[in-house]
């Protein structure tokens, strides 16, 4: 039987999260699960990182934090405050800053919440575990009550694409999914080339390295700006190892074919996460779904193809 990409990778973090935990120089933050950073000198520098990429932003907007069970919750709001709401989730390791191609777009007419999410680096900050997939969507429920959404639209990249999807299964409030190379969503994650070296590299990253990393994500390395990708490798760098994505289940025929709501897809030619069956099954398996496959892009859709994926998005939501 050929190993999925959940063996490999559970048998390769077990052993590293234990080395890690067991010779960390900071045994006082090695108690602290909380927290998501190895020491808080790195914390430091990815926060400085955070506000340096945010600053990509060319649209004025403000940053809110909320109080919930699980901790705080971190957004930046933009856009008319009379627009149309419009939640945010980002991809694994990118944090809220990840959407400034996209930003000024999205705001013209829609009031954007961007969330970060709070098991990964970011500004929001875990203080209660969530545990399960129950939580999970308790958490968010939490932060749209504190919003006052009553009924939005949702926009999902990566790992977010999967958080939103369960979203949607769950909650009665979403008027439109949009799901932005979704991983462990349409199809599971095969352990290619290109996904090991990926895998591999946010376990050990060196800074000379990075470049050939982020070449098995993006069709265009140089069209990703400076300071985005100085906070992306801040954050892998800095972070603890991240096991959350052995929680993820692709989804089932019945739980594709019950989201009700109209859904976009939208992937890439060269994505190494969704191949091009994942579209095949999204269209065979959602009722009502439109679906992309962008040429000359990777992994970083919103990056690599921002003007399209942008006019795609729009025009959808209208």
């Amino acid at each position: 039987m050929k190993p999925t990409i959940k063996m490999l990778i559970l048998l390769i973090a077990a052993s590293v999260v234990y080395s890690l935990e067991s010779f960390t120089s900071d045994p006082i933050l090695a108690k602290q699960d909380s927290s998501m950073f190895k020491t808080r000198e790195g914390e430091t520098a990815y926060l400085e990182s955070y506000n340096r990429a945010l600053s990509l932003w060319q649209v004025k907007f403000e940053e809110v934090d909320l109080k919930t069970e699980f901790g705080k919750a971190h957004v930046i709001i933009s856009g008319p405050e009379r627009g149309s709401p419009l939640v945010l989730l980002h991809g694994m390791n990118a944090s809220s800053t990840m959407w400034y191609p996209n930003i000024q777009a999205l705001s013209k007419t829609h009031r954007v919440y961007a969330i970060d999410f709070i098991k990964e680096p970011g500004k929001s900050v875990l203080q209660k575990d969530i545990k399960n997939k129950e939580e999970l969507i308790k958490w968010y429920s939490q932060v749209f009550d504190k919003l006052n959404l009553k009924h939005f639209s949702i926009i999902g990249v990566s790992r977010g694409g999967w958080i939103a999807t369960q979203l949607a299964l769950h909650s009665d409030k979403i008027d439109k999914l949009i799901l932005i190379s979704p991983a462990q969503t349409l199809t599971q994650v095969k352990p290619k080339k290109r996904v090991l070296k990926n895998f591999f590299y946010t376990l050990a990253p060196q800074k000379k390295q990075l470049r050939s990393n982020l070449q098995t994500l993006t069709a265009d390395v140089d069209a990703i700006a400076p300071e985005w990708i100085n906070q992306y490798y801040t954050c892998i760098s800095e972070m603890k190892p991240d096991l959350e994505m052995l929680k993820m289940d692709v989804y089932s025929d019945t739980e594709l074919s019950s989201l009700s709501m109209p859904v976009l897809v939208i992937i890439g030619d060269d994505d190494i996460i969704n191949p091009p069956k994942s579209v095949e099954r999204a269209k065979k398996m959602i009722p009502k779904v439109k679906t992309e496959i962008l040429k000359d892009c990777g992994h970083f859709v919103t990056m690599d193809q921002k003007e399209k994926s942008n006019t795609l998005i729009t025009e959808f939501l209208k």
